[in-house]
């Protein structure tokens, strides 16, 4: 931080992100230079084969020439490790020496070149040991000179140049006048328009509709604004993340311990405890509605055999079935994971566009309750819905107040509400079981859809009820999450990244992450290493000091964002070592909370990091307060499979677990 400026452009890479691929080649290159040593000092004086005199030439050559490299990548990594993230002044002799090894690639591809022609000459009579080394040697270097060309690509930031002159120049930019607006307008369009570009590519197999390209432009326009303001490189975000995940822990740590006051079970613990019962068996339906991918992965010796006996039958004729189940398989997993029968399906949809999701309707007897299960996040037309973050008015009859949502998962609601309603889906289940109450399921992006779901349809049925496992953060305004505890349940396990996941928590998140790489003093290598040590095997968090360490402060005030010279206002997250914003300085993005109550379930014991420790759970009702900031933790992603929600859910519930009321703290 700031990206390293080489060629007249910024690059996605910092001047201190070279030591580990330096390090790499430095190694590789020294065993490479010593076996070519070798091999010329044994077979010194037994060149006068045929095609020997070019052979000497060439290792000698190529001795020298691998030497050069090494001393230039020795260098390199000597100069990328001095410094912190934030002072790069240590590291200004980088790009000489990025030109310097770049320059060495020409002598190396034109050796390269003459040992291939040398090895393809069929008139060389060397010994055939001399000829398999050359050979090794010419296949490495193409290697090298392959792998570094695909860096630079990966490494290549389309807006280099137009970020070039605002990290260099000290001139002053009048902020307010026409030519500065209109070039910071010029630099958004065109960061805009860089990340439609690449969501086009990355979603290549995704169609060209006009729902599509809404949708890629929404996306885009909403990276380009989370994005552009920062000149943190890839490295420094995952530097960042790691001081942050030590500092979280450390402030858990530090905690003091809540005080336990013993008291006789009230009517709060025994809904709670009837809720988790609820809960863990409505969760097998959300579960369900994942298909075989989710089943398969949760029985990875035994699923594929079970799922083989419903595979391959055909009962579209008997069966309302509807999208791409070719093989029946993921009706096969369904049937497996819900354990109902066919008759009791209604309705099954697996058609999946973005804003469209698959869901089904079926009978739950044990209940008696005819259950819509909303399918997560399973493909990338689904991520799009996900990424699709804007807001949309949601207006509820009943409800006073703003009344707005998450405008993707509210579309792939209204989706869902219209196949129910405009094909008679709800009206065929209850002329089966007219005495039965709806219920509404889903998990992730299913388990939001499911809320909003639940919400335009509680007028026309007044005892609805919906559990949404694992929902989105950013879903609903106060006013809709606030009328939605009437009837909606929320159950998050751990520390879960989705339910916390909110455009105002990304900009904390930012904001978080921008003051503990600029105030560490300890260079990124060491951070990063520190970083995979504590990730993979635990530890105490290190104590990396969080101040300048008396650093010259007038040196260190250049803004740390890349296009903050042009900017008329301040972003919420801009930041200078100097001039910090409050952590909860105001959001340009709407406050947006989680459905319903929320049940919170947190690991009480772990015996290890290893998959096999055991875990033991605890849960309490929580408030939405709880998830306004993002934890940092390896159980982050892990924590919302539904999976784990599942196995969570089932050690809690009364028939394998002591009742919450009646468990002594």
């Amino acid at each position: 931080m700031p990206g390293l400026v080489a060629f007249g452009r910024r690059w996605a890479i910092a001047s201190d992100d070279l030591v580990f691929p330096g390090a790499f080649e430095l190694f590789f290159r020294i065993i490479w230079w010593i076996g070519i040593v070798v091999l010329y000092s044994i077979h010194k004086g037994h060149f006068d084969c045929t095609g020997g005199m070019l052979l000497q030439s060439y290792l000698i050559g190529l001795i020298g020439l691998v030497a050069a490299i090494i001393c230039v990548i020795s260098a390199t990594v000597y100069v990328s490790m001095q410094g912190t993230i934030s002072n790069s002044g240590p590291r200004k002799s980088i790009p000489k020496l990025v030109y310097i090894r770049l320059g060495l690639f020409l002598p190396e591809f034109v050796w390269a070149t003459l040992g291939a022609i040398w090895v393809s000459d069929n008139s060389v009579l060397c010994d055939r040991t001399l000829v398999h080394v050359v050979l090794v040697t010419v296949i490495a270097s193409w290697f090298i000179i392959i792998f570094t060309t695909i860096a630079i690509v990966i490494v290549f930031d389309p807006l280099g140049k137009k970020r070039v002159p605002y990290l260099s120049g000290n001139e002053h930019h009048d902020l307010e006048s026409s030519q500065s607006r209109q070039m910071f307008y010029n630099v958004k369009k065109a960061t805009t328009r860089v990340w439609e570009n690449r969501l086009r590519l990355l979603c290549f197999c995704v169609g060209r509709d006009n729902d599509n390209r809404a949708a890629f432009s929404s996306i885009a326009e909403l990276f380009s604004s989370y994005f552009s303001d920062t000149d943190l490189v890839p490295s420094d975000i995952a530097a960042g993340m790691a001081l942050l995940h030590q500092e979280q822990d450390k402030v858990d740590l530090c905690r003091e311990p809540e005080e336990v006051v013993c008291h006789s079970p009230t009517s709060t613990d025994r809904d709670l405890d009837v809720e988790l019962e609820t809960s863990a068996h409505y969760m097998k339906f959300a579960a369900a509605a994942y298909g075989w991918p989710l089943y398969v992965f949760s029985n990875p010796l035994t699923g594929l055999c079970k799922l083989s006996r419903d595979c391959c039958r055909s009962r579209a004729q008997a069966y309302d079935i509807v999208g791409g189940d070719i093989l029946n398989c993921h009706f096969g997993a369904i049937l497996q994971t819900t354990g109902l029968q066919y008759r009791d399906f209604i309705h099954i949809s697996f058609h999946n566009k973005i804003y469209e999701i698959p869901f089904f309707v079926a009978l739950d007897h044990k209940t008696e309750a005819i259950l819509v299960a909303v399918r997560g996040t399973l493909s990338l037309e689904d991520v799009l819905t996900d990424l699709s973050a804007d807001c949309e008015n949601l207006h509820t009859e009943g409800v006073e107040g703003d009344c707005f949502g998450h405008k993707g998962i509210a579309q792939a609601a209204s989706y869902v509400y219209r196949r129910l309603k405009n094909d008679g889906i709800l009206n065929q289940a209850f002329a089966v079981a007219p005495e039965y109450k709806l219920v509404i399921v889903g998990h992730s992006l299913g388990a939001g859809a499911a809320a909003i779901l639940s919400i335009l349809l509680k007028s026309e049925f007044p005892t609805l009820r919906c559990y949404a496992f694992s929902p989105p953060g950013g879903l609903l305004s106060k006013e809709l999450a606030d009328y939605s505890k009437k009837f909606i349940v929320s159950i998050i396990v751990g520390k879960d990244l989705v339910p916390r996941l909110s455009m105002p928590n990304m900009e904390d998140l930012k904001t978080r992450i921008l003051r503990m790489v600029a105030n560490c003093n300890k260079p990124k290598y060491k951070i990063l290493l520190r970083g995979c040590w504590y990730e993979v095997f635990g530890g105490t968090p290190d104590d990396f000091p969080t101040e300048l360490d008396g650093r010259a402060q007038a040196a260190l005030a250049q803004p740390l964002l890349a296009e903050q010279s042009l900017l008329t206002q301040r972003s919420p997250s801009y930041s200078t070592l100097v001039d910090t914003p409050p952590l909860n300085s105001p959001s340009q993005y709407p406050m947006l909370y989680l459905p319903g109550r929320i049940i919170h379930i947190v690991e009480e014991r772990n015996s290890g990091r290893l998959c096999f420790s055991d875990v033991t759970y605890s849960a309490k009702w929580s408030k939405e307060t709880a998830f306004s900031s993002i934890f940092i933790s390896p159980k982050m992603i892990t924590d919302h499979m539904p999976d784990a929600v599942l196995k969570a859910l089932s050690s809690l519930s009364p028939e394998k677990a002591n009742c919450i009321s009646c468990q002594t703290p």
